[in-house]
């Protein structure tokens, strides 16, 4: 298994996954998205290569800063092709992730998980991650620019 940073000819498959996480994106969404992601050095684009799949898996980290305590990485999402599951995907790419925030400087790698998501929490649990705190996400929908 390789892990490496998602480059333009890997925009279908992550397109792809990002529907089987529930989030579905067409592959001109994601080439737009990767690409503001790829000219910001806070944020990385990991992915899984298998020898017999590219893009097994992918992982979207941030570095976040924050006043009310040290800085972090964060996981803004992951995602493993359902047929590659229990094969160390998902572990490769965390893996990389703390790389990653121990090499920027972060002591301490977060994450959040939809309470629905029963099969991820067992995973993150067995990595060493913990329950921190249960909240209320709020989001509101901004009307676009001219409207």
């Amino acid at each position: 298994m390789t892990i490496r940073t998602a480059r333009a000819g890997d925009d279908a498959r992550i397109a792809h996954l990002a529907g089987q996480l529930g989030y579905p994106a067409s592959e001109e969404d994601v080439r737009r998205r990767r690409e503001d992601i790829e000219g910001n050095p806070h944020h990385r684009l990991f992915v899984a290569d298998l020898p017999e799949l590219e893009v097994a898996g992918w992982a979207h980290v941030f570095f976040y800063p924050n006043v009310q305590s040290e800085p972090r990485v964060e996981v803004a999402a992951l995602v493993v092709d359902e047929g590659c599951r229990g094969r160390g995907v998902g572990k490769a790419l965390m893996a990389r992730t703390e790389q990653w925030a121990a090499e920027s400087g972060c002591d301490g790698v977060s994450l959040r998980s939809n309470v629905i998501r029963d099969g991820a929490h067992r995973f993150y649990r067995k990595l060493g991650y913990s329950i921190v705190k249960t909240q209320h996400a709020f989001r509101r929908k901004l009307p676009r620019r001219g409207e």
